[in-house]
């Protein structure tokens, strides 16, 4: 064949790969590195009972978050009860050379979330990499509980009962904003489930068919140009960066909430322990007079439980917005708040049925002295009368 006809066949097979590019929408070569977002790590901590945001704005000189958008033009569909306070973190920079914008926000139950960003352009095996080294190999926590300490150090005023011990979680947001071709989201998932699968479980191994299927099952789309995949430690996201925030606070919100009933777990655990071992101490009479006492602060600790879980429950309110409330819902699965939570008001029912017995014993032990009472003055009374003198 000449030189010419090659040419021509060159020609016709590249015109026929264009126009398969276009007719299935799959990003070419060139495309497939055009990425663009930004990655977030949020590590977040239990501080304290509840913080005082009026005190804390006075010490910070702090703004309150405004309401998240929405994926609509409706307004205040999503609402916080008290916004939180935010205010920047100092620049981390990571020994790889990543350079990191930080922000803390203060939310009034006492949880602090330090919240480091990433801007992000590159390739989808870049992105794979980043992620499975930042999920295992990289501490976060470390470096976002320094700068917690150091500025609440600043703050003592405006924290109640604070803690001595943190509890801690982290969780990982890949957004990305920008894809060449701007496929749907049905393409995308389609075209680069693999990839997205790889990035929320943090893995640069290929998965397996049922384990890419078990991440991408947990998708949800509002319009065809969005796409939320939610995971248990990390969270991939296609829309917006104003679509994205509403995704992004929910979240946030959810983690905190898994950090708050995990505190009240703990604390329910090591109450009941204590209960369990004062009941087996004995229970004779002058044991169960104890009881009182500690049936008292048993209830002290539910009332405080319920009081703070309420709290929790209600920092943040869906009002008519179903798809929010939905994506929260999914997100919550997700990271194990309904498990969380169906053990502390599993312990809760335990402490309230501990709670009912000790004040039976106390109340059985006070009717015997009673009547002990009662019969001992009897004696006395008889003794005196038989003796000829009247008591």
């Amino acid at each position: 064949m000449s030189e010419i006809g090659h040419a021509k066949l060159n020609i016709s097979v590249e015109s026929f790969r264009d126009q398969l590019t276009k007719v299935m929408k799959l990003p070419s070569s060139d495309e497939s590195g055009q990425l663009r977002g930004s990655i977030l790590v949020l590590i977040q901590f239990d501080v304290c009972e509840e913080i005082r945001l009026d005190r804390l704005r006075e010490i910070f000189s702090a703004q309150t978050v405004q309401k998240p958008p929405l994926k609509h033009a409706l307004p205040n569909y999503v609402r916080y009860q008290r916004p939180p306070v935010v205010e920047s973190a100092e620049t981390l920079v990571l020994e790889t050379g990543e350079r990191l914008h930080g922000q803390i926000k203060y939310y009034d139950y006492g949880v602090v979330s330090v919240i480091f960003e990433l801007p992000f352009v590159g390739d989808w095996q870049r992105l794979i990499q980043l992620s499975s080294s930042w999920v295992w190999d990289v501490d976060f926590s470390a470096h976002a509980q320094r700068i917690a300490k150091k500025r609440l150090e600043l703050a003592t005023a405006a924290l109640i009962k604070p803690y001595q011990e943190w509890l801690n979680e982290d969780y990982f947001i890949f957004h990305l904003r920008e894809l060449s071709g701007s496929p749907t989201a049905p393409e995308l998932l389609l075209h680069r489930g693999k990839e997205i699968s790889q990035i929320v479980r943090g893995d640069v191994t290929e998965l397996s068919e049922s384990e890419r299927q078990e991440v991408l099952q947990s998708g949800i789309s509002y319009s065809v140009r969005d796409l939320a995949v939610i995971g248990w430690n990390a969270s991939f996201l296609y829309d917006t960066p104003t679509g994205a925030e509403t995704a992004i606070q929910l979240l946030e919100y959810a983690n905190s909430q898994l950090l708050e009933f995990r505190h009240y777990d703990d604390l329910l655990t090591n109450e009941l322990e204590r209960v369990y071992n004062s009941l087996e101490q004995g229970t004779g009479i002058f044991a169960r007079w104890r009881l009182a006492r500690q049936a008292t602060k048993l209830n002290t600790v539910l009332l405080e439980v319920t009081e703070l879980t309420e709290h929790a429950d209600n920092a943040i309110k869906f009002l008519s917005d179903m798809f929010s409330a939905r994506l929260y819902k999914l997100a919550a699965s997700k990271v194990g708040v309904p498990d969380y939570k169906n053990l502390v008001n599993s312990k809760v029912q335990t402490a309230r049925e501990l709670y009912h017995f000790m004040v039976d014993q106390f109340n059985q032990s006070r009717a015997f002295f009673l009547e002990l009472t009662v019969v001992i003055i009897l004696v006395i009374e008889l003794f005196y009368l038989f003796r000829g003198h009247p008591f």
